[in-house]
């Protein structure tokens, strides 16, 4: 089920790349990315009470909370940074760069949370790495 998830996530991430290239033509970067991050705010707390799940806040730890935060601060940055690269580059440049968090993911995961470095991953990462560079350049 995860694979089906990652998927749909992928053709996602691509629907938003190219609908926000349109959508920000004429404007501030940083005005679209409140206006996205609005519509995603709506749409995850309406998951929560689609699900019943807003119960679950009270459990949430102290480590958990700080963690989530710095997660949010980390995607609030990530998403400013995106939009204004679209606002000023072609989406087909932008885009791949973009992806390099893929390969940067990897290496933390590997040196931060101690994940197994194996062949397949080390060779994964170095193509990405390349691919990128092929396309940006």
């Amino acid at each position: 089920m995860w694979l089906i998830f990652a998927l749909l996530s992928a053709v996602f991430a691509a629907a938003t790349s190219i609908l926000a290239k349109i959508g920000i033509e004429g404007v501030n970067s940083n005005l679209a990315t409140a206006i996205r991050t609005v519509v995603v705010v709506v749409m995850a707390w309406g998951m929560v009470f689609l699900t019943n799940a807003q119960g679950g806040i009270a459990q949430i730890g102290r480590k958990s909370w700080i963690f989530l935060i710095l997660s949010g601060l980390a995607t609030g940055a990530s998403w400013l940074c995106y939009y204004r690269a679209l606002q000023l580059g072609e989406v087909s440049k932008v885009v791949p760069i973009d992806k390099l968090s893929v390969v940067i993911t990897l290496v933390l995961g590997f040196v931060l949370l101690h994940e197994q470095v194996s062949l397949k991953s080390l060779i994964g990462c170095i193509l990405i790495g390349a691919g990128t560079l092929v396309m940006a350049l």
